[in-house]
């Protein structure tokens, strides 16, 4: 595998320098946190089914003019992307009541929300992810209001596609996390989506069962993580190409 410079490791994936200026490689990892890394595993494959399903999603939304870091897949575990200037929020978008909003507000866990909701945390793992408004937004510079308003429609427009594309296949989109970067074409600067969109950062449900179908299963413990990334690679018709052999990570040079 040809030696590259390692520029970020997160807990889910890795990122090297492109091939090209303005390119990166972005490698998912099987590596599992949950609580702000007080947990902490290895899932199996996960690395390769993420980099699939997420490969598979991104395509479905250049094709509905949802612009986004995507490029190409590269191999089992690599694609490359458009390098960005990460935005340093973490976009969540909820259409049932789960996790942290269940625990939150009270509400029973599976409730249908009266209406998508939209939230804000601010990318920052020593600080634990800490949910913010717009005001705390507009106050540090962290977006313009144009910025936010780009994401908030680009989120809305993709979870509105991706309902519909779960619910054919029997899931139940639950609620999503999303991240944003911005690009320069000459003078003009654009929001795209970057990142992934995996059942690492998706909440998905068997429509009939309810039953999780995402890292929630890690995180709570309730066994066969494997085989629940492996279902939805399943039915969005998606397999591995190869067995464990191309499981080997990447040789790095720092």
């Amino acid at each position: 595998m040809a030696r590259r410079r390692q520029l970020y490791e997160g807990k889910a994936k890795v990122l090297f320098e492109g091939p090209e200026p303005g390119t990166l490689v972005q490698y998912f990892k099987d590596d599992a946190t949950a609580g702000n890394g007080a947990k902490s595993g290895v899932i199996t494959g996960k690395g390769v089914l993420n980099n699939r399903i997420s490969e598979y999603l991104m395509l479905k939304l250049h094709e509905i003019n949802i612009p986004t870091h995507f490029l190409r897949r590269l191999n089992m575990r690599e694609q490359l992307i458009r390098e960005v200037e990460i935005i340093p929020l973490e976009v969540v978008v909820r259409n049932v009541a789960a996790g942290s909003l269940a625990k939150r507000l009270g509400i029973p866990e599976g409730t249908r929300l009266p209406r998508t909701i939209i939230e804000y945390y601010y990318k920052n793992d020593a600080l634990g992810d800490p949910m913010v408004s717009e005001e705390h937004i507009a106050a540090f510079d962290w977006a313009a209001p144009q910025d936010l308003d780009d994401m908030n429609t680009l989120a809305l427009r993709t979870n509105d596609f991706l309902m519909g594309l779960f619910t054919a296949v029997g899931i139940t989109l639950v609620d999503f996390k999303l991240e944003f970067g911005r690009i320069w074409e000459g003078e003009e600067m654009h929001i795209i989506l970057a990142d992934e969109i995996s059942p690492d950062n998706c909440r998905l449900w068997d429509t009939k069962t309810n039953e999780k179908m995402d890292k929630d299963r890690f995180r709570r413990d309730l066994g066969r993580v494997e085989e629940a990334y492996q279902e939805v690679a399943r039915r969005l018709g998606i397999l591995p190409e190869a067995g464990n052999g191309d499981y080997k990570g990447p040789e790095a040079v720092q």
